[in-house]
């Protein structure tokens, strides 16, 4: 048992650690081919925007709108990427502690934890950005 509660504390001392990395970690998304350019951090901040003089058109407000919300939505995907890529090895090692797959339905124990698709009820987060990727045919919002 305190074999148990010691390989738990470590588990939770990665997991304190990879989520303080997360956190300070930042990725840049792109949108119409790196016309518009948004970087975001892990906590979901948006700290830079680039915009292409050539896209700002005050008569077609409407796709720059919908080029930012794009290039915000990228940033934030590949926030996740990385916290995916950087938690798979804490959250395997929950999984074999929760003895298999790790939770109800082989559910990852750690899905959520950033926000996203895997937070809990399988809501998006509340950093959760909506809008169209440029190359995504799903209807976005307003679509």
């Amino acid at each position: 048992m305190s074999q148990l509660l010691q390989q738990a504390q470590r588990m939770q001392e990665q997991l304190l650690s990879a989520q303080q990395d997360l956190t300070e970690s930042e990725a840049t998304g792109s949108a119409g081919g790196g016309l518009v350019r948004a970087t975001v951090t892990g906590a979901g901040e948006l700290t830079d925007l680039q915009l292409d003089p050539s896209v700002v058109d005050p008569e077609d407000v409407e796709t720059l709108a919908d080029l930012i919300i794009a290039a915000v939505r990228d940033a934030h995907a590949e926030i996740q990427r990385q916290a995916n890529e950087q938690l798979g090895a804490i959250n395997a090692d929950v999984a074999g502690m929760l003895g298999g797959a790790g939770g109800p339905g082989g559910a990852n124990p750690l899905a959520g934890l950033f926000g996203g698709a895997g937070a809990p009820g399988g809501a998006p987060g509340p950093d959760t950005v909506r809008g169209e990727i440029e190359g995504d045919d799903r209807p976005g919002p307003g679509n």
